[in-house]
């Protein structure tokens, strides 16, 4: 039997974790490390690599003397916190990754409290220490601290320290002691982190993932922590529930580099995947055919915000997209619950629109991106938060934001944040920045981002975590400017938007197709205000001195999609398709506006 170790990668956003694992894999000489363009080789979508972040954690292997180390990446972002939770409990260890700079952030606090719980040994790697301002040693005393406030136990607090940048590919024991490579880190991971406790006894293995192949279908993921594992073998499969159905396991497979390798047999304590079981869930155990025990299913934080996901019903619904019925949309929503644990989807009276459930904006729009690149139209509502009756009291999201700002800007903030119904709790100069921590209502940090860029002339830092349920802390004021609507369908034209220049801001370039009841700009006051932007130059023969000056049209603000999603109000929707992100209200035509008033 080959020794194994199961380590997690865990970190805020940002702090390097999957360039880490990617100088991991060089080293193992599973590729070269060349000169040329080099790409994240695990941040293989096209999200990922646009955004810069890790959404699905993966799973890679590497040989280092002698012992296999099964390596998970994970996300850093607070929204894909369910995707963190359920795979550390496939490893035996972590590396704790830190910015030198930043220091402990609160995503590092989330994900090491879930690691520090289920008992797991942390190695602390102080990352980019090659950054100016970096204060090594003085993050390595906060990790610590950390430790002992989410109540370690001594062996987890007696954790050794690496220091190195993963971008420029080195790990070392000291700071200011550069080496050639990272194999001081990988012994670091030989000598701490324990080898997987071989249990004797009948076969259980928890589903953690769920992976999926064109040619084989559903695979399972998971780690085998008692007996084995054999291709071709049956077996019971006990539901979440306590059910239990007879299956049959078809193929085997193991971890090795960045892809599987089929084997016959999986032993004690390894990370495999397998098909062939049907019906199967994540938090499912595969157990013994003939005396079935299955694990405790996993707990998953409960999502914290809503949104209605309705079937495209503008003017132009079916021109861009090529799924675009209720049942395409019914069907890819269920089909995403399989995998994303901190989703739910529930079905609404309408038989066209559902509640998806979900972390966070992040979390939501990166499903919605996602189906938007696979072909999808849809319409979304505005994000909601989840509340919760709590003894006959009206409980909402409390979360902690923290924000790093240049001082001359910090009181800005602070006001903003004030008005957003949100407590500061620390404030504290670090070098030449100000830290500030707040707990905040997750309604205030709907649009939030794009009012602290502007205020700081884009030089904050921000991130959040969810907190706890706290009771309501009532009304938060939305946006304060209307909007400008189309008045008739057809081609926006330059002369008519230059002379509505002075009426707002446009979303919008010209020459772009647009409909009745369409959101093309800001208005400068708080009212809405119906827009003719197709009207085109009356002709006539005579000529005037200077009727014929080039128009000078302002740069449209485009928006993202999580821009749109934090802008619309309660009576707008975002419509979405392969190829366009526009703004709408939901009642197209003015007189049902006035009719219907606000849709809640």
């Amino acid at each position: 039997m080959k020794e194994i170790r199961n380590i997690a990668i865990i970190a805020h956003v940002d702090h390097g974790k999957t360039t880490l694992v990617d100088k991991i894999l060089y080293q193992s000489k599973l590729f070269r490390d060349t000169d040329e363009k080099k790409e994240l080789i695990l941040d293989n979508n096209d999200l990922e690599r646009e955004r810069g972040i890790t959404i699905l954690s993966k799973n890679v292997s590497v040989d280092y003397k002698g012992t296999k180390i099964n390596i998970i990446d994970t996300p850093g972002h607070a929204d894909f916190g369910g995707e963190v939770e359920r795979v550390l409990n496939m490893a035996d260890g972590v590396l704790l990754l830190v910015d030198a700079f930043e220091g402990p952030m609160p995503q590092t606090r989330y994900v090491l409290g879930k690691a520090v719980s289920l008992g797991l040994k942390p190695i602390v790697v102080v990352n980019k220490v090659d950054k100016e301002n970096c204060r090594p040693e003085e993050v390595q005393e906060m990790v610590f601290d950390l430790m002992c406030n989410l109540d370690a136990t001594e062996d987890q607090l007696d954790f050794p320290t690496v220091y190195g940048s993963a971008k420029n590919g080195w790990m070392s024991s000291h700071w200011d002691d550069q080496k050639e490579d990272v194999t001081y880190l990988l012994d670091q991971v030989l000598e701490h982190i324990p080898t997987p406790e071989i249990k004797e006894g009948t076969l259980q293995m928890q589903i953690t993932s769920i992976d999926y192949s064109n040619y084989i279908g559903r695979i399972a993921v998971g780690r085998v922590s008692r007996g084995g594992l054999k291709a071709n073998t049956p077996v019971s499969l006990v539901k979440r529930d306590g059910t239990i159905q007879k299956s049959r396991i078809k193929e085997l497979f193991i971890f090795s580099g960045l892809g599987k390798e089929k084997v016959e047999e999986v032993q004690c304590g390894d990370l495999c995947a397998l098909n062939g079981i049907e019906n199967f869930d994540i938090g499912d155990t595969v157990a013994d055919f003939e005396n079935p025990e299955g694990l405790t299913p996993m707990d998953i934080d409960e999502p914290t915000m809503s949104m209605l996901f309705t079937i495209n019903t503008s003017p132009f619904f079916g021109k861009e997209g090529d799924f675009v019925t209720s049942r395409h949309l019914r069907d890819r929503l269920f089909k995403e619950t399989e995998k994303n644990l901190a989703l739910r989807v529930e079905e609404t009276e309408s038989p066209d629109s559902y509640i998806v459930y979900g972390r966070g904006v992040l979390h939501l729009s990166v499903l919605i991106e996602t189906m938007r690149r696979e072909g999808y139209e849809l319409q979304v509502g505005k994000p909601r938060v989840i509340i919760k009756e709590i003894d006959g009291v009206k409980n909402e999201p409390i979360e902690n934001l923290t924000i790093d700002v240049p001082e001359a800007t910090a009181g800005k903030i602070i006001e903003l944040i004030n008005t957003r119904k949100g407590e500061m709790t620390i404030m504290e100069p670090r070098n030449d920045l100000m830290h500030l921590e707040f707990d905040i209502p997750s309604r205030g940090i709907i649009g939030l981002r794009n009012s602290i860029l502007t205020l700081s002339a884009g030089e904050a830092i921000m991130a959040h975590r969810f907190l706890k349920f706290a009771p309501w802390r009532g009304e938060i004021p939305s946006r304060s400017k209307g909007v400008l609507i189309v008045h008739e369908t057809g081609t926006s034209i330059p002369f008519a938007l230059n002379k509505l220049q002075d009426r707002g801001h446009f979303f919008i370039p010209p020459g772009v197709e647009v409909y009745e009841g369409q959101v093309i700009g800001e208005h400068t006051r708080d009212n809405d205000l119906i827009v003719n932007v197709t009207k085109t130059k009356k002709m006539s023969n005579m000529r005037s001195s200077g009727a014929d000056d080039k128009v000078k049209i302002a740069p449209p603000l485009i928006m993202s999609l999580e821009q749109a999603m934090e802008y619309i109000d309660d009576d707008e929707y975002v419509e979405l398709t392969p190829k366009n992100i526009r703004i709408r209200k939901i009642f197209l035509k003015e007189h049902e506006r006035k009719r219907g008033g606000v849709m809640a």
